[in-house]
């Protein structure tokens, strides 16, 4: 199929703003409970699916640290990093998603900055501007997460953490609506896949209407062997089922990685 011409930073951001309207779950912000408790040293967050970050991945002590949550507006890992004491800058494509941390934060009086743009380009920070970034799944809205690698790195501190996570590139191999509408694992596609190039618009219509987020497949090389050519060295590795579909009872629809920047940490 030919490409659709598709601006996929314009189109993802009206695509998540309406995303917010209609309460996707990404887009909720967290109650006051879940605040009260970061306050009090009970938190957790999450990179795939449901399931928390694995503690350890953190630094030892997260108060005072400079946190940046890169393409994670929501009102979700924002607010509670801020809750336990992180300087937070949440970094997201949609106003309205970046709304709903604002949201959060005034309710809650938290301190905690919003920052609209591409990740591909962080260039509103200057280097070595944070001590961890937090990019829960979110690339695959990405045509290419080379940049978004390399952008993250030059922000990190010497010793500075990446915890990401991202699609495992298999769960594209499916035919979309035998898999919604039927739980049935029909391969379909050729990897990478993306959805302007592997449906037609009249296809991408009928099973989640033009205006949904564009999509697109990425390799392993690319999502993990992307942030060792960045510079990074992955120290941790995590994988959970996909949260959603069928894919579930068959193979690990989620990877979540550890990576840290070469250098003394804080």
């Amino acid at each position: 199929m030919s490409q659709t011409p598709v601006d996929p930073v314009a189109h993802n951001r009206l695509a998540w703003d309406r995303q917010v309207e209609e309460g996707n779950e990404w887009s909720r912000p967290v109650g006051p409970e879940v605040i009260a408790k970061a306050r009090a040293g009970q938190w957790s967050i999450v990179l795939i699916g449901y399931e928390p970050v694995d503690p350890t991945w953190f630094p030892p002590e997260i108060a005072g640290r400079d946190v940046l949550c890169l393409a994670s507006g929501g009102g979700q890992q924002g607010p509670v990093l801020a809750a336990a004491g992180a300087r937070v800058t949440v970094f997201d494509n949609s106003p309205r998603q970046l709304a709903q941390d604002e949201m959060v934060a005034a309710r809650e009086g938290l301190d905690l900055r919003t920052v609209l743009g591409d990740a591909r380009d962080l260039s509103t920070f200057p280097d070595a501007s944070f001590d961890l970034v937090v990019h829960p799944v979110s690339n695959l809205f990405i045509p290419d997460p080379a940049p978004v690698w390399r952008e993250c790195h030059r922000v990190l501190r010497p010793g500075g953490t990446l915890l990401s996570g991202f699609l495992n590139p298999d769960v594209y191999l499916f035919d979309a609506e035998s898999l919604e509408a039927r739980g049935e694992l029909v391969v379909r596609h050729r990897l990478p896949y993306s959805d302007l190039t592997h449906l037609e618009p009249a296809e991408r219509e009928r099973l989640w209407g033009l205006d949904a987020p564009v999509e697109y497949s990425h390799t392993l090389t690319d999502q993990i062997g992307g942030q060792i050519v960045a510079g990074f060295a992955i120290t941790g590795f995590a994988e959970a089922p996909h949260h959603s579909d069928a894919t579930a009872g068959w193979l690990s629809g989620y990877f979540a990685t550890k990576a840290v920047k070469a250098g003394s940490g804080h």
